[in-house]
């Protein structure tokens, strides 16, 4: 690949571009506010303040919360459901939990309402044997009364059609023949697994954005195209891949989650290239924060994903984990003398109160003003009202001076984030102390080393533009084609050649659509797993595999030793059983030169500060401010310090000694003593 790369990640607030020259490794950067609700508006915007020729791209690779977005808002298209007679509240019954673990109130919309939920007379069992034939005419009355009802997508979701799909796509026929578009989803031909909740979710989101997504990416297109790019439009898939935009709406659902996946994937690429392949990547950005465990240079990627409450999207997705605190999250006392931080979020309008933009909530984003650690200067007149709001609604209630009273709602924000990482590491059987934490996003940084104090962790890598990373993300991001086949079968009892036909139909069905796809890539490889757990239990566990030719040996020993990894228990008396079977072919596309996302010209042969600050360190420090494009690459400071960049801010605590790596990134070594 000669010609430009361009990434372009579209978030709730900003929209950030990255574009790349391979042959040269110069790089342009843009981050302009997003268009809501047409996004395309905020793309085409990226390109113009960068200053891009369209004509000149090779390749342009988008991240879009078009979909995640409209499932956590609700904002879908109306969309019907077939289904077996005597299942049309399975969407609603779920696995009967609560949205609140105590209590007995709480909130929940499914993803189609009830008077869209339609039943046929059809039934097969467990094994794929007919029980009941498929009625026809009912399919058929079904798919014109949901016409009526003024649908535009159909979702046709039977009970074990994974085991037998054949009423499924006799049902799909007779709909093509009825429905004015191809907006129509079969549940066993997205996800082959056997729990009909979760198939029949993850099918019902799957129509319900289908229309919005392929809407919005033809529109982008075409404005792309009006503007001379004449290449392919790639976007981001939540498991970290990526698929042309012609055919990214026939599995929608597969973009949930695309941001904070490209955010995974450009750590994974940083840290191989810093030789840092353990890493707990940590993005904060304005309302919440994302966080994920890489271990041995792999992206974690699960098709366990509940994305909130009682919406399991099981296809296979980069395991990112969300809490809802960020720089706009707001600080309160509670009417018990608590204090509360988020997950309510002051969002980007009206914002923080230091925004000047009309709010008048404190956020963590005022805290962090009030410690010294963001500019007072470039805030004016707001900085005295961000004051005044943190004595008001948090200093007065707790008896605390104003910069105690930051200092602790800057502690409660990093304990939410710190418990959040302990559930990707810690609970799953890994220690913090053996991974580097990957910090990005807008605000990452400034809490960064903070919490890798409170969790052991020994070093904090700061990528090169923290702010931008999800667009850098889009930008290195390889192709890559998941496959799951559901089995269900003790492992003693299944039929081995069985299971390496399957293994082996998947790699070839993925090396297929990678083959088709129009890219330069410098290798394709396969990865194999299996979802297992002992017989009775709900929970899987994912096995690696050595190959399509794995042996029942092999998956068994493979399946105790993960076990006692996790979990430190050895339950030989109980059989295992082979839940599904999982084959990713991944496209690897040839290596990126990242060294010049700061570029080199601008830096000083030694660190000078811009200016010394009042920091709030349990007291009043004067700290030295420098700005990141002007520090040497040869990097050795001691803390503390506060370094600025167009896109973040880090601080470096006392004690902590920070330096920089040949591609500029940053890091801290933590001081845990």
């Amino acid at each position: 690949m000669t010609g430009l790369v361009a990434g372009v990640d579209v978030g709730g607030t900003f929209t950030d571009l990255v574009i790349l020259d391979p042959a040269t490794g110069t790089v342009r950067l843009a981050k302009v506010p997003t268009t809501l609700p047409d996004q395309s508006g905020g793309v085409l915007a990226a390109f113009a303040e960068a200053g891009a020729d369209l004509a000149a791209m090779d390749l342009i690779v988008h991240g879009t919360t078009t979909t995640t977005n409209a499932v956590l808002e609700r904002k879908l298209c109306k969309t019907g459901l077939i289904t077996t007679q005597g299942f049309r509240d399975v969407l609603e019954l779920g696995r009967r939990t609560r949205p609140q673990a105590y209590g007995m109130t709480g909130h929940f919309v499914p993803v189609i309402p009830r008077d869209l939920r339609l039943e046929v007379a059809e039934r097969m069992d467990a094994r794929g044997r007919v029980i009941t034939a498929l009625d026809e005419r009912s399919v058929a009355g079904a798919v014109r009364q949901l016409l009526d009802q003024g649908c535009e997508s159909l979702v046709i979701h039977f009970l074990h059609a994974y085991a037998n799909p054949a009423h499924e796509l006799r049902a799909a026929e007779i709909a093509a023949g009825l429905w004015p578009n191809g907006y129509i989803t079969t549940g066993h031909s997205l996800l082959s697994e056997s729990r009909e909740f979760e198939r029949g979710v993850t099918a019902a989101v799957n129509a319900s954005v289908q229309p919005l997504l392929e809407r919005y990416v033809v529109r982008l297109a075409d404005g792309l195209r009006a503007q001379g790019y004449a290449r392919d439009l790639l976007v981001m898939n939540g498991n970290g891949g990526m698929v042309a935009a012609d055919k990214v709406a026939r599995e929608a659902v597969k973009t949930v989650m695309s941001g904070p996946a490209s955010g995974v994937m450009a750590a994974v690429a940083t840290g191989r290239r810093a030789g840092m392949a353990n890493l707990l990547t940590y993005d904060m950005g304005g309302t919440s924060t994302d966080v994920a465990m890489i271990k041995g240079g792999v992206a974690p990627v699960s098709n366990e994903i509940e994305v909130e409450y009682a919406m399991p999207i099981h296809v296979p997705m980069v395991d990112v984990r969300t809490v809802g605190a960020g720089g706009g999250s707001i600080a309160r006392v509670d009417q018990g003398g608590m204090l509360r931080v988020g997950p309510e979020s002051a969002g980007s309008y009206p914002g923080p109160v230091c925004y000047g933009r009309g709010g008048d909530r404190v956020t963590i984003s005022d805290a962090n003003l009030l410690l010294g650690r963001l500019p007072a200067h470039r805030f004016g007149q707001a900085a005295q009202a961000a004051r005044a709001a943190m004595e008001a609604q948090v200093a007065v209630p707790l008896g605390l001076s104003v910069e105690q009273a930051a200092e602790a709602v800057v502690r409660i924000a990093n304990t939410h984030m710190a418990g959040a990482i302990r559930m990707v590491s810690i609970s799953m059987g890994a220690d913090p102390r053996d991974f580097a934490l990957f910090a990005f996003g807008g605000a990452g940084p400034l809490h960064a080393v903070a919490l890798a104090r409170e969790l052991g962790v020994p070093r904090v890598l700061v990528p090169a533009r923290p702010g931008l990373t999800n667009a850098l993300g889009c930008v290195v991001a390889d192709l890559r084609h998941d496959f799951v086949r559901t089995l269900n079968r003790p492992l003693d009892g299944v039929d081995m050649a069985a299971v390496q036909a399957v293994l082996s139909g998947q790699e070839a069905e993925g090396r297929r659509a990678i083959g088709a796809e129009k890219l330069a890539l410098a290798a394709v490889r396969a990865e194999f797993s299996a979802d297992m757990q002992f017989v009775g239990q709900t929970h899987l566990l994912r096995i690696p595999l050595p190959g399509p030719d794995v042996s029942r040996e092999e998956m068994q020993s493979g399946f105790e030793a993960a076990y006692w990894a996790r979990f430190k228990v050895d339950l030989p008396s109980i059989r295992a059983n082979l839940v599904n079977l999982n084959c990713s072919v991944i496209g690897e596309r040839p290596e990126l030169d990242l060294s010049r996302l700061i570029e080199p010209g601008g830096r000083l042969p030694e660190p000078e500060p811009q200016e010394m600050r009042q920091v709030w360190f349990g007291g009043w420090v004067q700290v030295p401010v420098y700005w990141r494009d002007h520090l040497p690459l040869a990097l050795n400071l001691q803390g503390p310090a506060i370094i600025e960049q167009m896109d973040t801010t880090l601080v470096v605590e006392p004690g902590c000694r920070v330096t920089s790596d040949p591609d500029g990134n940053l890091v801290v070594e933590v001081d845990n003593a």
